[in-house]
């Protein structure tokens, strides 16, 4: 952690209001444009845009529709956040839509956890009070809940190993349902083409982030990691209530659960998190008022049972990817130096070690000497659990000490031969497993027993 607090008093005392200002709708033969106008008072504007590809499985109208453009303004409420992030403004001031308390402070929540880990980089030591204060003057929508008709799944994509399982494990009609990627790669299509899905099933969302937003980060302005899995949760419900999709099922485990830092209370995957699901549920039930049911189908397994499954799926270990930094080339690829790349190849090596799970990466990354310090903070014996979407360390040491029981006496790997050296290996009952803390009907946890 860096202490980056005095310019952060500075930036935030310089400009201290954030306006929310209009967002607007439009729509052409091709896309549905949603477009969010910010405004930092005393600095800047942004101009945040969503590009919606229509194709034929719009069910819904766009325009004069006043549940859509409900959601429209709440979806503005989480896209500011990436702007806001760059002042950390005490005042939010809301013109284009009416909150009352309760969303005030379930917006003031979702902002300070979700904005966790940037707070704790930057050394950033405020209450939720002292955090932000939201005042809102725009009108309200005066909506009545709608009447629950619609059925079947629409399933968001991201090119990893989780959604997979989700695709191959819930009962998806492949004419019927839809896959949801935003910003798509290759690899999401590729995924979805390997399952069934044609294009006419895959909704495609482009997020377009104001050029200036990047110019005020190159300035030094506030930056950092944001709760996007909340932002594609408020796409994933508008989305379900446009193409009248009862489901969405998403791929969030219960090892999203878990902390990186206790003093802190920070979890970089709190909008994964089993307390959002719910807080989020709680919010499209009473404030946005479309039948759309929201939750996580992979919530009571572990990331080692959802290896175990995935590693019986051999068509796809070649199509996804789940790293990161990779996903910023114009080809994603396992960039093989980030704790994602280290964790994915960890958790999956007690069911593909050695030479399939070469074939995945390119190479053995158990002998990366340079990769111990990243091997060790995921085993909770280092310094500090990495700021990444990756497993609990009671998973990672039982996955690793498999590994080194199914190897024997063979030659041992560079950091398998350190941790067994060094440390005990550790055996459990990971491998039966059941959160029962989840979202899931009677039908949908069938299914998800029957692949264990």
């Amino acid at each position: 952690m860096f202490d980056n607090n005095k310019n952060v008093n500075i930036i935030r005392e310089k400009y201290r209001e954030f306006i929310y200002d209009s967002y607007s709708i439009n729509e052409d033969d091709k896309y549905i444009y949603l477009s969010f106008r910010y405004i930092i008072s005393g600095l800047c504007s942004f101009e945040h845009k969503l590009n919606i590809c229509k194709k034929n499985y719009i069910k819904e109208k766009i325009k004069n529709n006043l549940y859509f453009e409900n959601i429209v303004f709440n979806i503005g409420m989480i896209e500011l956040v990436n702007y806001w992030k760059s002042c950390f403004c005490y005042n939010l001031v809301v013109k284009c839509g009416e909150l009352n308390d309760d969303q005030i402070n379930w917006w003031k929540k979702i902002y300070y956890n979700g904005l966790g880990e940037l707070r704790y980089r930057n050394n950033i030591r405020l209450s939720i009070d002292e955090f932000i204060n939201i005042k809102s003057y725009g009108n309200s929508f005066s909506l009545k809940k709608l009447e629950d008709k619609y059925d079947g799944y629409l399933v968001p994509i991201g090119g990893g190993k989780d959604s997979i399982v989700t695709l191959n494990t819930l009962d998806i009609d492949k004419d019927r349902d839809y896959a949801i990627i935003a910003n798509p790669k290759d690899v999401c299509f590729d995924t979805c083409y390997e399952f069934g899905f044609s294009n006419n099933n895959i909704i495609e969302i482009y997020r377009v982030i104001d050029k200036k937003l990047i110019e005020l980060n190159d300035k030094g302005f506030i930056n950092g990691h944001v709760p996007i899995s909340s932002v594609y949760s408020f796409l994933c419900v508008m989305m379900g209530y446009l193409v009248n999709r009862k489901y969405v099922a998403l791929s969030n485990e219960d090892s999203a659960n878990e902390k990186n830092e206790d003093e802190w209370g920070i979890n970089h995957q709190y909008s994964k998190s089993f307390e959002y699901e719910n807080d989020f549920r709680y919010y499209v039930d009473k404030y946005l008022y479309v039948p759309v049911y929201y939750f996580s189908f992979l919530r009571p397994l572990n990331e080692f049972l959802i290896a175990k499954i995935f590693s019986r799926l051999e068509n796809y270990h070649k199509i996804f990817k789940s790293c990161n930094l990779g996903s910023k080339n114009k080809k994603w690829e396992w960039c093989l130096n980030c704790p994602k790349c280290m964790f994915v190849f960890t958790i999956l090596s007690p069911f593909l070690y050695k030479d399939k799970l070469i074939n995945i990466f390119g190479e053995d990354m158990f002998e990366r000497k340079d990769m111990l310090d990243t091997f060790i903070d995921l085993t909770g014996y280092g310094k500090l659990k990495p700021f990444e979407c990756v497993g609990t360390f009671e998973e990672v040491r039982y996955a690793i000490s498999l590994t080194i029981k199914n190897i024997g006496d063979s030659k041992m790997p560079y950091l398998l031969d350190y941790y067994k050296k060094h440390y005990k290996l550790e055996y459990g009952d990971i491998e039966n497993r059941w959160n029962s803390n989840n979202n899931l009907n009677e039908e949908q946890e069938g299914l998800l027993r029957s692949v264990l």
